[in-house]
C-alpha cells in the first residue's frame, strides 16, 4: 500500500469525505451499530463540532477519521486517497505525518517535563515546529520546564495540545478535551483550541456532548443513533471566553 502523500491544503478544499461508514461490533448474541451510514465532508481549516450524547457514535467517527479504527463497511477518503484500505504499517505513518490527537486525560509521562513530553513528538515528525514555539501558541511559555505533576489539569490539557499541534498536522481530532476540566478551565484550553485552529489553519473537529460548545464552530454536526441528524452552520462564530454552561 503506497505512504499517503504529503499535499498543499487550501481552503476550501475537502480534508476528508466519509461515504457510507458503518461500525458493528459483536457482542455474544448481539450485534452494536456504532455507526450506521455516515456521509461527510470536512474542509480545510474549517472547526467542526460534533455534537451528541454518549453512543452517538462521535468517538468511533473520530477515530475511523484519524485511522484509529476501521469501518465495517464504507470508505474514508483523505484528500482523494482512501485511508479506509490502507493497512497498519501506511495507517502509522499518516497518524504520524497527519493527524493530531487530544484525548480527555492528557497522557502526559510524568518524569518529563512540559518542553520534553512536547519534544518527543517533534522528534520523529517531518516537519515539526519547536516545543518552545507549541508551548508558547498554547499560553505555556513560563510553564515550560515544569513537570506534570507541577501543573493544573487545565494546563496539563494544554500540554496535550501543543503536543498535538507541534508536528504541524493537517488536521486536529478532539475527544471531550474539556470533559475533565472546569467551566473556566475548559474555556481556556478551548482558546488554546480555537487559536490552533486560527493560526496555523489546521482543520479541527471536537467532539462534545456540551451543546454550549457548538457556538464556537464553523459547523455543527449532531449525531444521535449512530446517525447524522442534521449539520448547521453558525453565521458568527462565538470566543471561548464567551461561552457559558
Amino acid at each position: 500500500m503506497p505512504t499517503i502523500e504529503e499535499r498543499p491544503v487550501t481552503s476550501p478544499a475537502s480534508v476528508f469525505r466519509a461515504e457510507g461508514l458503518t461500525k458493528t461490533y459483536p457482542m455474544g448474541e448481539f450485534t452494536v451499530h456504532a455507526l450506521r451510514g455516515i456521509d461527510l465532508e470536512l474542509y480545510a481549516a474549517e472547526l467542526v463540532v460534533l455534537l451528541g450524547p454518549s453512543g452517538s457514535g462521535k468517538s468511533t467517527l473520530l477515530n475511523i477519521l484519524g485511522g484509529l479504527d476501521v469501518p465495517t463497511s464504507g470508505r474514508v477518503l483523505f484528500h482523494d486517497q482512501e485511508i479506509s484500505a490502507c493497512d497498519d504499517r501506511t495507517l502509522t505513518a499518516y497518524r504520524r505525518r497527519h493527524i493530531g490527537f487530544v484525548f480527555q486525560f492528557y497522557n502526559l509521562i510524568p518524569s518529563l517535563t512540559a518542553r520534553e513530553n512536547v519534544a518527543l513528538v517533534t522528534e520523529i515528525s517531518t516537519r515539526p515546529m519547536a516545543p518552545e514555539d507549541a508551548l508558547s501558541l498554547v499560553g505555556l511559555a513560563e510553564r515550560m520546564d515544569h513537570f506534570p505533576s507541577q501543573l493544573s489539569g487545565g494546563e496539563q490539557q494544554r500540554v496535550a495540545i501543543a503536543r498535538a499541534i507541534a508536528k504541524r498536522p493537517d488536521v486536529l481530532l478532539c475527544d471531550e478535551p474539556t470533559g475533565a476540566l472546569d467551566i473556566e478551565t475548559g474555556k481556556i484550553v478551548l482558546e488554546a483550541i480555537a487559536r490552533a485552529n486560527r493560526d496555523l489553519r489546521t482543520t479541527t473537529a471536537v467532539i462534545t456532548h456540551n451543546a454550549a460548545i457548538a457556538r464556537m464552530a464553523d459547523r455543527v454536526i449532531s449525531m444521535h443513533d449512530g446517525r447524522i441528524a442534521r449539520v448547521e452552520s453558525n453565521a458568527a462564530k462565538a470566543s471561548p471566553r464567551d461561552l457559558a454552561w
